[in-house]
């Protein structure tokens, strides 16, 4: 492969459409091979418009306003990083010649629960959850009695768990048809499904392009409220559960094609596996692989995007563990112990230009050689630690 330089005439150019954390990471690595990268987002000073190349701020749910920035800049691949997004705008521009990762279909079936689940279920006959779709709190009422309690209860489009919750009977229905509503994206329609009592969930982290497949080690991970807390890497698990979802993480991937990272999410009880969702993206609870291996999930997305061999080493155990904000300010600061900063761990502060309860503004590291747990019980020890100031 040919590399360039950023900012001439000749420059591969990558543009995220979405730019967070997760984003700002990807930037980094793409920056580390001389990509030109331009990151877009819906609000100033966004974590990876402040790394990028160039940035651009708009709204990112107006079909000609995404299309316009993509025929200015012309980039060689558009990597959309959110689901509050103009899908149309995806498909625009893919039927104008522009690469988009992996593909504008394989982005408007996982950014909408109702496409990926049925997709799922009933075109790659995978194993999930029941499930039924909802638009009115009539059938709310309706579908949680038909599942049975307890029942999740999720908009078919947010991000980061937002708007999800447990309805564990009648009488927490109107909180979670309320929470529901509240939630960014579009909660036009619920999806309420069964609660399966798992074991744990694992999100197995699978690059692709057309040469090759890899698979990191599974993650475990905790949630609070649908979203991220803590995450370990290698969830220890049996080798045909880890088996069985290699292949459902291989099958939904090979459906969807394209090229990139996808964090798929899997619940896992004894040796059963069932499919739960997946991001055609790098996955938050994929931090922990920047201490754990030799080429992050950020890599690794670059590095499939550019058809480049996706081979990496795995280093040992490790840890995540994320910091929410506590208060509302314009002037967000963290107080962080320098124990935080050792040999074996380390803080990644996302530079987000404003906080509120909550908001994911800070990661903390661990690595173990030997065992997840230690490095999971650490990540705790350092989190605890940060406060608001």
């Amino acid at each position: 492969m040919k590399f360039t330089a950023p900012l001439k005439s000749n420059s591969t150019k990558i543009m995220l459409l979405g730019s967070g954390e997760l984003g700002k990471e990807v930037i980094i690595e793409a920056q580390r091979l001389g990509i030109e990268t331009v990151a877009v987002d819906s609000y100033n000073n966004a974590p990876a418009q402040l790394v990028a190349n160039k940035a651009y701020t708009i709204n990112m749910k107006n079909k000609d306003e995404v299309l316009d920035v993509i025929r200015r800049e012309k980039p060689t691949y558009i990597l959309p990083e959110v689901e509050a997004i103009s899908i149309q705008a995806l498909f625009d521009a893919e039927n104008e010649g522009f690469h988009v990762i992996p593909n504008a279909e394989a982005v408007n079936k996982t950014m909408n629960r109702k496409n990926i689940r049925e997709f799922a279920a009933e075109r790659l006959n995978l194993p999930t959850s029941d499930y039924r779709f909802v638009t009115t709190f009539e059938g709310l009422e309706e579908a949680a009695k038909e599942i049975g309690y307890p029942c999740v209860i999720k908009p078919v489009m947010s991000s980061s768990g937002h708007g999800q919750s447990i309805a564990r009977n009648s009488s927490n229905l109107v909180e979670s048809w309320e929470l529901a509503k509240e939630a960014r994206g579009d909660a036009s329609e619920l999806i309420v499904e069964e609660f399966i009592t798992f074991d744990y969930e694992i999100t197995m982290l699978t690059a692709r392009n057309e040469n090759q497949t890899v698979f990191c080690e599974p993650i475990g991970h905790i949630q609070k409220n649908g979203d991220y807390v803590f995450s370990w890497q290698p969830m220890e698990m049996s080798e045909e559960a880890k088996q069985k979802a290699q292949e459902i993480a291989k099958t939904v991937t090979d459906g969807l094609g394209g090229r990139g990272i996808f964090g798929v999410e899997l619940f896992i009880k004894g040796d059963e596996v069932y499919f739960s969702e997946v991001s055609p993206r790098p996955h938050d609870t994929g931090m922990v692989t920047m201490i754990t291996q030799s080429q992050s999930e950020f890599a690794l997305h670059v590095r499939a995007v550019l058809g480049l061999p996706l081979d990496y080493i795995d280093y040992g155990c490790g840890a995540s563990a994320a910091y929410k904000a506590q208060e509302d300010t314009f002037t967000p600061t963290i107080d962080i112990e320098d124990s935080a900063f050792t040999k074996n761990s380390f803080v990644r502060v996302f530079g987000k230009p404003q906080s509120h309860e909550g908001r994911r503004m800070a990661v903390a590291l661990v690595f173990d050689k030997d065992s997840s747990q230690n490095a999971l019980d650490k990540s705790k020890e350092i989190i605890s630690k940060f406060t608001d100031c």
